[in-house]
């Protein structure tokens, strides 16, 4: 799950692509009536997994049905505009794998904007093993990095960050298993933390490097919305959500359960290697920063870090967005008594 340099389209482009839309459709208006409940759909910017554990928890506790409401999840996938499908009105809320794809849709004029943060820290890192082991960001200086086409950006965002000269550096890249690594072709590679099947391989000679220890601060399923949806729906973004963080505290009290209810619903999924993810996911779902302001909080500073590195970087071209167009701290004000205050 890499969406860290989506490609969108310009909002010219964006809004011929979507004439044939009605004009409420196009413009995010409210959710459809369906059985005496409203009908919000939830687009994902990948397939189903363990990154909506608390909404599959909110389904089967009866959050969304107390506040009214049905939820449809729409899977994403390689081929799928997540971004684009919620700005015209197709979804009414969505769900990226990382944050710097709303940077980069807004920037490009299309008007999406954050309203919380699934993953308080991103789980990407870089994986090494124990006879060559990379601990920190200077340890990568003569190493040779394997990555993903989209992680490219990151590596070069680390680099920047810890003052190491990328000709340092060999990058190569990879798929997303863990074979180059295992087979020497590289020393480190990259990957998420909560991918426990595709990191069993490793075993115990694993070393992490975590992109947010190396000082890149990213979330990670980040929710989102129009701007329209917020001026004009607001109350039922805010019901959404206030489900949705009921579902994760929930999913935090009872894993095991949480993940019987992930696996009934997506039987392509392992119980054994979701067991283990929970823990994971929920980690970085929950830590200090939720203990004291709730599920799903952000702050505006690492907003503002995040498109300065990407900015320096030479990411938007068409300039770089307002962190107040990027996100909006409304919502999560709106739903404090709902969002579990744990850590």
């Amino acid at each position: 799950m890499t969406e860290f340099s989506a490609k969108f389209p310009s909002r010219r482009g964006f809004l011929a692509g979507t004439g044939a839309l009605t004009a409420g459709a196009m413009l995010g208006l409210g959710p459809a009536r369906a059985a005496g409940k409203r009908k919000v759909s939830l687009q994902l910017g990948w397939l189903g997994s363990n990154g909506i554990l608390g909404e599959i928890c909110a389904d089967e506790q009866g959050y969304f049905a107390d506040a009214g409401l049905e939820l449809e999840v729409i899977a994403g996938g390689p081929n799928i505009d997540g971004v684009a499908s919620v700005a015209a009105g197709r979804a009414q809320m969505g769900q990226l794998s990382s944050s710097p794809s709303l940077m980069l849709a807004r920037s490009q004029g299309i008007p999406v904007k954050c309203i919380a943060a699934g993953l308080q820290q991103h789980p990407y890192a870089y994986f090494s093993l124990e006879k060559n082991p990379i601990r920190t960001p200077q340890d990568m200086v003569g190493k040779r990095i394997g990555t993903q086409a989209t992680g490219k950006i990151l590596l070069s965002a680390l680099l920047a960050k810890n003052g190491i000269d990328p000709k340092d550096v060999e990058v190569q890249i990879v798929g997303s298993d863990m074979t180059p690594l295992m087979s020497g072709q590289v020393d480190a590679i990259t990957g998420w933390k909560t991918s426990v099947g595709a990191l069993s391989v490793l075993g115990d000679q694993r070393v992490d490097l975590t992109l947010w220890d190396a000082g890149i601060h990213l979330y990670a399923n980040p929710y989102y919305v129009t701007d329209t949806s917020l001026s004009e729906d607001a109350e039922t973004v805010t019901a959404t959500l206030a489900a949705i963080a009921k579902g994760w505290g929930w999913a935090r009290e009872n894993p095991e359960k949480a993940v019987d209810y992930l696996v009934a619903r997506y039987p392509n999924l392992s119980k054994e290697a979701e067991m283990q993810a929970a823990p994971l996911v929920l980690g970085y779902a929950f830590n200090g920063v939720t203990a004291e302001k709730g599920w799903g909080a952000m702050d505006m500073g690492t907003w503002s870090d995040q498109i300065a590195t990407y900015d320096s970087l030479g990411q938007f071209p068409e300039g770089a967005p307002r962190v107040e167009d990027v996100a909006t701290l409304d919502i999560l004000s709106a739903t404090d008594a709902d969002r579990p205050k744990v850590g």
